[in-house]
């Protein structure tokens, strides 16, 4: 069915308060494990996508980027910033929003906040990542950076692998006590460190989420044992990692889209060809994910436009006979699309 112009002209918006309370209606692991699905699935049909880095404007003290694309029936863009000095003034490092749009008409769908959103999709999209590259007898994770991302990260490994032991490290300490105090009665056994190498002990699975712009070693090559699965998603601008370079050479690493990767993820350290696996092509079984109980297995995740579209798209269904949205008044609907000044006249 064609759609008037009339029927696209008041585009659903769903805001923090309403995204909150979303969350909330489905359950919020259960949020996690749909999104971690729905990527999943677009990763499943990755050659229908139209691809490209995201657009970056960099400054000294952080970058705003948009992520677009499409897979030619719908087309989305994110809006995001990432400005490590916004925490000590108060203000989040890392904000959002997003527009989902019908290619046939060109006209959006859907305009969402996606600051709670992102952290959400990034936490699914670690748990995919690991569902496919970890042991699969994992139980323990280590949670190195305890800020905004980390109570999101900890229970989509719950809600999608069965993680039950998370094991936390911040170098500010108010911050892990945040997140003890977030996650306590969730059902996960936690553990507060003093240090990362106290973190790592036992852990099958680490996850880094740092948020100093700079190249760092939270872990260094010493520190990472046969068999571990590493999510490294906190290295996502040039000039931004986390973890010494020899971890990364002796790994298998896999990415999300290499041109992107290779600019701002944690390979930027290396040899321009250093060999990486996409992961879409372990998702779909074109190619191998870990290989043996021994393997050191790293995704060096980013963030990437595909996972933005997944879950606008997700969300957009969701929304969908609920009031966790408002009709958002965003698109001229003159009675005669010629006449966009008759209707600018008629309204003085």
């Amino acid at each position: 069915m064609t759609l008037k112009a009339s029927d696209l002209a008041m585009v659903p918006f769903v805001s923090v308060d309403n995204m909150m309370r979303l969350v909330h209606h489905v359950g919020l692991q259960a949020f996690m494990a749909d999104l971690a699905a729905e990527i999943a699935l677009d990763f499943a049909r990755w050659e229908l996508f139209d691809k490209t880095p995201r657009i970056g404007s960099h400054s000294e003290v952080g970058v705003i980027e948009l992520m677009p694309t499409s897979d030619g029936t719908h087309y989305g863009f994110k809006y995001v910033n990432g400005h490590p000095k916004n925490m000590k003034e108060g203000l989040q490092t890392v904000t959002a929003f997003g527009v989902l749009s019908d290619v046939d008409s060109g006209y959006p769908i859907l305009f969402s906040e996606m600051t709670v959103l992102t952290a959400l999709r990034t936490a699914a999209m670690s748990a995919v990542a690991t569902k496919h590259l970890a042991r699969p007898n994992a139980k323990t994770m280590a949670m190195i950076g305890n800020g905004a991302q980390s109570e999101f990260q900890c229970l989509a490994q719950m809600a999608v692998n069965g993680i039950d032991s998370v094991r936390l490290y911040d170098i500010d300490a108010a911050a892990t006590e945040k997140c003890m105090a977030n996650l306590e009665g969730s059902g996960l056994t936690l553990v507060a460190c003093t240090s990362p190498e106290e973190a790592i002990e036992g852990a099958d699975v680490i996850t880094t989420a740092t948020a100093d712009k700079d190249m760092q070693t939270i872990l260094t090559d010493n520190m990472v044992g046969a068999g571990v699965h590493i999510n490294a998603i906190g290295g996502d601008c040039p000039g931004k990692t986390e973890l010494h370079r020899d971890i990364v050479a002796r790994s298998s690493v896999f990415v999300e889209y290499p041109p992107q990767t290779r600019i701002e993820g944690e390979i930027q350290q290396m040899d321009p060809d250093h060999p990486v696996t996409e992961l879409w092509q372990v998702i779909t079984g074109a190619a191998v994910g870990r290989q043996s109980n021994a393997e050191i297995t790293l995704f060096d995740g980013v963030g990437f436009a595909i996972e933005d579209f997944s879950a606008l798209r997700y969300v957009h269904r969701k929304i969908q006979n609920t009031p966790f949205y408002i009709d958002f008044d965003l698109i001229a609907d003159p009675d005669d699309p010629r006449d966009l000044f008759g209707m600018v006249k008629r309204a003085g």
